[in-house]
Formats: C-alpha cells, structure tokens, sequence
C-alpha cells in the first residue's frame, strides 16, 4: 500500500476518494513521501545485505519513497535516503536499482554532509497525507525522518545541494566494496551511471536532479568501472525472482502514479504477465471502474490466495465504493496473512471504524493499538485511534490520541495544547498520563508552565463548579 505525504497543499485529507482527487489535481512538480508495504518490502530485502556489509544496521537506515518523476535520490542526515520514484522507473534492471542505494548508502556510511545551507534545510515540517489502499494510499509517516523530509522547503533545499567531487567517488567505491561483500555484482551502479553519461556535457539547467547534486563525469566513470570489472562477483546476474520483483514495482508505481489511460497503453490487455494485470487492475480502479477492476483482482486472487497485498487493495476498493462493512473480510484476510505489517492493519481499522457500530469500533481501537505499538509515529493512526476513544466516550484518550497525532507531525503547539488537555482528564497515576505529561515535556514546556496551566484548569473547573449560595 502506498501512503503519500503531500508537501504543497498542507492539508490532511482523511478519506480515500478526497485523496484520490486531490491526487489527480497536484502539479506534476509536488513532492511527496509515499509508503507501500510491499515496495518497502522488497527495497528492503534487496538492500538489507548489502548495508549490513557495508557496516551499517538496516533497521537505522530508513530508506524513503518519493513521489515525483525527476529523476533523483538523495541520502542526508540522520541515516535517511530518498529515492524518487522517477529514479525508480529509470533503473532497467533489479541490479541497477541496488547500485544507486549503494553509492546513497556510501555517503551515509562516509557521513557525507551536503553542502550549500543543509543545515536550515526543512526544520518546520507539515505533511498532508491520503489514505488509499495498496500503492495510492493511507496516511502518515514512518518517523520524524519522513516528517522532516516532508516540507517543501527541505524538497527545495535539496534542490541546490552537492556533493563534492571527492564525496561521490569515495561513495562510489564504498557502494561497490559492500555490493562485493554481500555477493551482489556492481555491474548496475555503473551501468546506470553509463547510461546518463551524456549528463555531463548538459547545463546545470538541463541536467537530471540527481546529476546536479551528484556530479557526473567520464573519469569517475572510469575510476569506478575498474575494481567493478574486477570484483570476484562481477559476473553474478539478477534472479528471475528479483526481476519479476522489479518488474512488479514499476507496475504498481506506474498504475498508481499515471493517468488510467496512459497504465492502460503501457500494459495492454495482451500483456498476460502479473505486473501487467496488476497494473490494469489499478488502472481500472482510479478510473472508476470499480466491477472490472474486482474482476482483475480477484483474477489474481484465484491464482495467489495468499497474497496479503492482493486481498488489501480489493478491501479498499470495495472500501472507496462506500462499502466498509463489506470491505472488512478483504482487509482482515490481508492482516491474518501479514499480522506485523502496521499499514494493513490500519487499513482494517479505518473500515471497522467507519461501520459505525459499537462493537467494531471497540475492534478498531485494538487494531490501531496494535499497529501503533509497532509504528507509533503514524500521523493516520493516531488520528484514527482519535476517532475510536471519542466514540467511545473515552475523551481523555480521545486528547492523548490527538495530541500524538501533532507529535508524530512535528506540531509542537498543537500536541503541547491536546496533552495538556489530557492531563486534565486522565487518572494521574495512568501510564497515559505520564505519555501526556511526556508529550508536554519534550514540545518545550517546563515543568512551571504545566504548574501554571493546571493552576488556570483549577480556577476554571472552580468557576464552573461553585454553586450559588444558597443562605
């Protein structure tokens, strides 16, 4: 499922075909943050070796998808890469793809910095995110790295920065000793660099983003191509797995990202493969054609009963349709085939939440309770879970939820003002009272700000509750 952080808009979108349409009306140019169970999975059993030899832990390598079509990636501080999902589409094989993480991975590992203003770039994030079943959606952001990375002033930023000629090639040779030591060839990396050598004789303004920032030339080329060539698994080919795994995620990024129209004549209806009929399946979707996008489905279905993803995007297309009580055995089947992925599971709550019955929004809450303890900075989530306690009655937590809502967007005041509301409701010797109290503390109030704001609640809750007197 792919879940985007807008960075122009700065809006929340809630529902899924508000989303939908909001996607359809941004300018080809806006930058957003994605996520997709099933993309991240595979970028990140591809890459998982490759960063473990290279000497860093992957589960601290936070690796972001883009949604904009220029070609470009970035690695910056705090152990954060991007890769745009233009880049993506420009890779031609498996391999090719697992040389650019390499050479981001080289500068993370060479602690690299960025030069020309890094240090002000993106301090006050605001993310918009949609929620949408498999690739165009749900909401939120897998950690503060997603959060900063999601103001456009930071997109922008990053725009004019570079790397320095020395940086590149040390990332180059970094990215392609790892590659050798996880048994990956480097034939990609350099591959994908040969294929935009002409970059090099472009203007600053002609040139690729990526080529900007990561300047290219014949002799970096070279310098990398030699220890390549002669590195013991040079020769090593792409699996027929991994290929039909690339040849997957360019399908769901071009049925999510492109016009219907224009996924439907790059994967016509002769194309029998998988990541074509997935594709279509999508394209048919977006178009509003809901019963034969089902069909192409459930086509799928017939032949992967156990594909968690496949059961997540006919939940949320029946779910979109305005069914959710019907869309919840689709989106359940997906959570009992893939009980730690946090995304799905929001996914079910969001349906349970939106029959409107008591006993599954009680469900609801489990289920974001669950999610959240695995992902708890997931804006959507939180705001979900919002949503669940105040139906319930449940207002102190209701606060809590809202104000870890903010948190989790980087909305210091906003969370400060929801926790400390909470406070207010909440028994004093609860654990999410002290969350609260937490929250409160690390938004930047002192310990005499809470005094004084419970002083003002004290004299508040006195004026109302005093009776006349009676004598």
């Amino acid at each position: 499922m792919i879940r985007f952080s807008t960075t122009l808009t700065r809006l929340l979108v809630a529902g899924t075909a508000a989303a939908a349409l909001m996607a359809a009306a941004l300018p080809a140019s806006a930058q957003s943050l994605i996520r997709d169970t099933e993309i991240e999975a595979i970028i990140d059993e591809w890459s998982a070796p490759t960063l473990t030899a290279m000497g860093l832990d992957p589960s601290e390598v936070e690796i972001l998808l883009v949604n904009d079509n220029s070609l470009n990636a970035f690695a910056t501080r705090g152990r954060i890469m991007g890769l745009n999902t233009g880049l993506i589409l420009q890779t031609k094989t498996p391999n090719q793809l697992l040389g650019v993480i390499a050479h981001e991975a080289g500068h993370i590992k060479n602690r690299h910095t960025l030069r020309d203003g890094a240090q002000n770039a993106g301090m006050q994030p605001m993310i918009m995110t949609m929620a949408l079943g498999a690739l165009a959606a749900l909401a939120g952001a897998p950690d503060a790295g997603a959060a900063l990375l999601a103001s456009s002033q930071y997109f922008g930023t990053l725009g004019a920065l570079r790397y320095m000629q020395s940086q590149e090639g040390e990332a180059d040779i970094t990215g392609a000793r790892a590659l050798e030591r996880a048994g990956e060839s480097g034939r990609g990396l350099v591959e994908f660099f040969e294929n935009f050598r002409s970059q090099e004789v472009f203007s600053d303004a002609r040139r690729f983003p990526y080529f900007r920032s990561h300047p290219l030339s014949s002799q970096r080329i070279s310098a990398l191509r030699g220890p390549v060539e002669r590195a013991s698994h040079y020769g090593n080919t792409d699996s027929e797995e991994r290929i039909a795994q690339h040849a997957l995620v360019l399908a769901k990024i071009h049925g999510f990202m492109d016009n219907p129209n224009t996924t439907l004549r790059l994967y016509p209806s002769s194309d029998t493969s998988l990541p074509a009929r997935y594709a279509r399946a999508i394209a048919w979707y977006k178009d509003g054609q809901t019963t034969k996008a089902l069909e192409g489905v459930d086509s799928l279905l017939a032949e992967q009963p156990d594909n968690p993803y496949l059961w997540e995007l006919k939940g949320q297309i029946i779910f979109e349709e305005g069914r959710p009580a019907e869309a919840l055995d689709a989106h359940k089947r997906a959570v009992d085939l893939m009980p730690e992925a946090p995304l799905l599971r929001i996914n079910y709550a969001h349906a349970l939440l939106e029959t409107g019955e008591a006993e599954q929004i009680t469900k609801a809450e489990t289920e974001l309770k669950y999610a959240l303890a695995r992902e708890d900075d997931n804006p959507m989530g939180w705001r979900l879970l919002s949503q669940a306690y105040a139906a319930q009655g449940k207002e102190g937590e209701a606060r809590l939820a809202s104000a870890e809502y903010w948190f989790a967007l980087g909305q210091a005041k906003q969370a400060n003002e929801f926790a400390l509301r909470a406070r207010d409701m909440l028994d004093r010797s609860s654990i999410e009272w002290r969350r609260a109290t937490d929250i409160v503390l690390s938004s930047g109030a002192s310990e005499s700000d809470i005094l004084d704001a419970e002083r003002r609640n004290e004299r508040r809750r006195g004026q109302q509750v005093v009776p006349p007197n009676s004598n």
